[in-house]
Parts: C-alpha cells; structure tokens; sequence
C-alpha cells in the first residue's frame, strides 16, 4: 500500500491518484471468488469491481491511520492487537 501512495504521490505527472491506482489494483488486491465462480458479467460483475475500488481508494487515502510508522513484524504489540481484536478482547 506504501508502493501504491508513493505512486499516487506523482499523480501530476503520470494521472494514476488513489482513485485510478485502487481501480487498476483492486481486482488483484481483493480477488472476489464470487465473479470467478459463478461467472459474473456485466452489471454483477461492474459492482463487485466497484466495492473492491472503494475499499482499496479508502485504503490508500489512510495508510497512515491504518498502518502507521510501526512494522507489522510476528513481536509487535500492534500485531498482537490486531490479531485478538482490539483492545481489551479476551482470547
């Protein structure tokens, strides 16, 4: 997600934003088993792309707030928060 905000970042030059950037990216980001399984076309298959380009522009205009400076690494205290839900959740 870094890679794709730094690309967004030269957007004046190349025009791929975070909106271009989340619709060329999202099918690979968010495959959708649905659209391959059943064979999705045309109006179905338009809107599950579209869902996955929001969530993937969302992303990207919130990395910061998602992910932070700290890494992800198997010790971080973020990690282990993430992975018990939060704050507070019981195992």
């Amino acid at each position: 997600m870094r890679h794709l905000l730094r690309m967004a970042a030269h957007s004046s030059r190349t025009n791929m934003h975070a909106r271009n950037l989340a619709i060329v990216w999202a099918p690979n980001l968010l495959r959708s088993k649905d659209i391959e399984v059943t064979g999705f076309n045309g109006t179905a298959a338009f809107m599950e792309v579209r869902v996955q380009s929001i969530v993937v522009e969302f992303i990207l205009t919130h990395v910061e707030q998602l992910f932070g400076d700290a890494p992800l690494g198997p010790d971080s205290p973020r990690r282990s928060l993430l992975l018990a839900g939060g704050p507070g959740a019981t195992a």
